[in-house]
């Protein structure tokens, strides 16, 4: 019941802030991660936030211009994205895993829930 917002159509160079929630639980025991596929691509790992804190990593496709971040108040983790370019479209999907099962959040396809996506065009 993970559920991802904020897609959308932005010009080159915008911005957009992508948002992911549970329907019916905290997401405060789970590691959460973006993902996105472009068609005819491998799903990639952009970043992903632990609950306990540390440094996200980020995908070197994206280091420096997105920004993913916890607000534990609403239960919501986001996907700030900007300086989009049209290389940046595809759907992303944010995923969850249990706290239990790693120290820190992994980048890679170890994630045990995922939401159903948001489409994120980038074109003039």
């Amino acid at each position: 019941h993970l559920a991802e917002s904020g897609g959308g159509l932005v010009q080159p160079g915008g911005s957009l802030r992508l948002a992911c929630t549970h329907s019916r639980s905290t997401l405060d025991y789970y590691h959460i991660a973006w993902f996105r596929q472009a068609p005819g691509k491998e799903r990639e790992g952009l970043s992903c936030a632990s609950p306990t804190g540390g440094t996200p990593p980020y995908a070197d496709s994206v280091k420096g211009r997105f920004t993913i971040s916890r607000d534990h108040a609403k239960s919501t983790v986001f996907l700030q994205m900007n300086s989009l370019k049209p290389e940046d479209t595809a759907v992303y999907f944010c995923a969850a895993v249990s706290l239990g099962r790693f120290r820190q959040c992994p980048l890679s396809n170890q994630y045990d829930y995922w939401g159903q996506g948001t489409q994120v065009t980038v074109s003039s």
